[in-house]
């Protein structure tokens, strides 16, 4: 029977173009992952969207002399079509500023309020004295009072790990600007985090999947937990579903509350453009149901601990919950850093390589197949063009593009259709079992978040074929043994065929080509599309989305059948110029000093 695997992905703020390292954490991973059990059988509802709310848009907006609005909806288009050119394939990708996700935020708002989790409270506030916005505590940074990190910022030090208030630092300043932030009264309403710290200790602690940092980093913040603010001072987000408030524009419910609900409202989006309003629920409120998380570890705390704790209060009688609770994560699936040329990104300073960048000079499976057997899955990690050349040159163009090409190009010479084999010998069958194999290898090392590792399997099978292929010599049999030499073909096309669907997952396009050149005209790989859709409450909005009627590759091995045409084989990966890495470090330091 197939499973229910819901794959949640951060959500982009759209204050600017993505850079390699945001999709190294949120995108590469998830859309792996979610390919694979796509593959397998099993039902996927994979979503998120841009996340426009929030002071890092208006400052961004004032930067630019624009509305938010304008601005949110202009990266917003930047990064959906960033997005599906790197093949990212979202059963929906929306975005925050639509109805539905404001209907949705407001009743877990209502409810929570209700249930008594929201505490109204005055505190001192953080205010830029430049432009007197507010500054979310995460915009204001100092000095730790505890480890004395001079990164540290208003609500939490990820040195030393201490939960933090915006007052605690020493020498505060605003992350924007750099001035000194100030202080003043405020009244606002908290989520009692500590409400919920022994209910969230009791769901972690016999977690045994979670990744050891994940997991030993949440139970530390948990013994900790202070009430946090979810409204601020500012005119830019879901107003509050409070009568006392409904005229005042002047405080909205802050980004962070409003954006990990987007996993919900985003399911209950796609599953009002299906045509089965509350098929959402399938996901949501099944016990089988699995739920994995995909983002950067910057963002582990709101996904175990915050967004928990939301649902945790939220219950089986909010307004969505129809007498269901709502599921927790199963698992959070969170990279670490990947910086560049030895430095931290930073689009501020120039220091950044944006998707585009890539997509406009690269294929995107090269950007995909470095992220992947390169990229920051459990240590940080730093890309270097001199490596993106070499991993391309040396693995992807050498190893898996040139088995890819030599079969074809084999097959080519004795008459380009699949050959009728004799009988098998050993060493047939030994490289045919090893391929196939693959199936429960590789994929038993996606399903539990090891991707690199995965796609290092899938490379090793990619050389075990091209080892047989070498050691069976079979343009030399074609000369004293064609029968010979037509079995060691269609072994090595049965070899092909198996493994363009264990690379699908990682590298979506090319296998997708390898599988029309092996004689297919059906889809194994599909692409998400730029379109629009509309919500229950009538707004039409920009999406990405996977189109209708989509299908997928069997990952499961199978038999190219004998005589079947194939094309001539063509290179399904480019191989780069040397000269790549001092064109695009020239280009980084014109960016970087501009």
């Amino acid at each position: 029977m197939a499973d229910r695997v819901f794959v949640a992905v951060a959500w982009p703020y759209a204050n600017g173009p993505r850079h390699i390292g945001h999709v190294a954490g949120f995108g590469v991973p998830s859309d792996v992952f979610a390919r694979y059990h796509r593959m397998k059988g099993d039902a996927v509802l994979m979503v998120s969207g841009t996340d426009e709310h929030g002071t890092p848009i208006t400052v961004a907006a004032d930067q630019e002399g624009v509305s938010p609005a304008a601005l949110a909806d202009r990266y917003n288009q930047v990064i959906t079509e960033d997005l599906a050119d790197l093949g990212l394939a979202y059963d929906l990708f929306t975005r925050t500023t639509t109805a539905n996700h404001y209907a949705v935020v407001q009743d877990l708002f209502a409810t929570l309020h209700r249930k008594g989790y929201l505490i109204e409270r005055t505190e001192p506030g953080a205010f830029s004295a430049t432009t007197g916005r507010a500054l979310p505590d995460r915009y204001v940074e100092g000095t730790c009072p505890h480890c004395g990190s001079d990164s540290a910022r208003g609500d939490q030090c990820d040195d030393c790990g201490k939960q933090l208030d915006p007052t605690d630092l020493i020498d505060p300043r605003s992350a924007s600007d750099g001035e000194a932030p100030v202080f003043r009264e405020s009244n606002h309403f908290y989520l009692d985090l500590p409400a919920f710290a022994e209910a969230l200790r009791e769901w972690i602690e016999p977690r045994t999947d979670w990744r050891p940092n994940i997991k030993k980093f949440t139970l530390n913040y948990i013994d900790e937990l202070k009430p946090r603010p979810i409204t601020r001072d500012i005119d830019w987000g879901v107003p509050i579903p409070l009568p006392e408030y409904a005229d005042r524009d002047d405080k909205k419910i802050y980004v962070w509350f409003d954006a990990v609900i987007g996993y919900l409202s985003a399911a209950i989006e796609w599953a009002h453009s299906t045509g089965d309003p509350e098929r959402w629920r399938e996901w949501w409120q099944d016990e089988a149901a699995k739920h994995l998380y995909f983002m950067g570890k910057d963002n582990i705390v709101f996904h175990t601990t915050i967004w928990p704790s939301l649902l945790l209060g939220y219950g089986a009688d909010g307004g969505y919950s129809d007498g269901r609770p709502l599921r927790l994560p199963d698992n959070v699936v969170s990279s670490e850093f990947l910086t560049m040329e030895g430095r931290k990104f930073s689009s501020s300073r120039g220091v950044v390589i944006y998707v585009r960048d890539v997509l406009d000079r690269y294929q995107a499976d090269a950007l995909r197949y470095y992220l992947t057997i390169a990229g920051p899955e459990q240590q940080d990690t730093d890309f270097t063009w001199s490596e993106f050349v070499r991993r391309t040159n040396e693995e992807l163009v050498a190893t898996w593009g040139n088995v890819s090409n030599r079969v074809l190009r084999l097959a080519q010479q004795l008459g380009g259709t699949v050959p009728e084999p004799g009988a098998l010998t050993d060493d047939d069958r030994a490289v045919r079992d090893t391929v196939a194999g693959g199936f429960a290898s590789v994929g038993e090392l996606i399903e539990s978040a090891h991707f690199k590792a995965a796609l290092q399997e899938a490379m090793r099978l990619a050389g075990e074929t091209n080892r047989y292929i070498s050691a069976q010599e079979p343009w030399k049999l074609r000369k004293t043994d064609e029968a010979r030499a037509r079995t060691v073909i269609w072994t090595a096309l049965q070899c092909t065929h198996d493994l363009a669907r264990l690379f699908a997952p990682f590298l979506p396009f090319s296998s997708q080509r390898l599988h029309e050149q092996l004689g297919h005209d059906d889809v194994i790989a599909p692409q998400p599309v730029v379109t629009t859709n509309t919500d229950a409450h009538g707004d039409e909005h920009r999406v990405l989305r996977l189109p209708e009627g989509a299908t997928w590759g069997r990952w499961a091995s199978s038999d190219l059948p004998v005589g079947q045409p194939l094309s001539p084989p063509s290179p399904l990966f480019t191989k780069l110029d040397p000269a790549v890495v001092d064109d695009e470090l020239a280009r980084l330091e014109a960016r970087a000093s501009a």
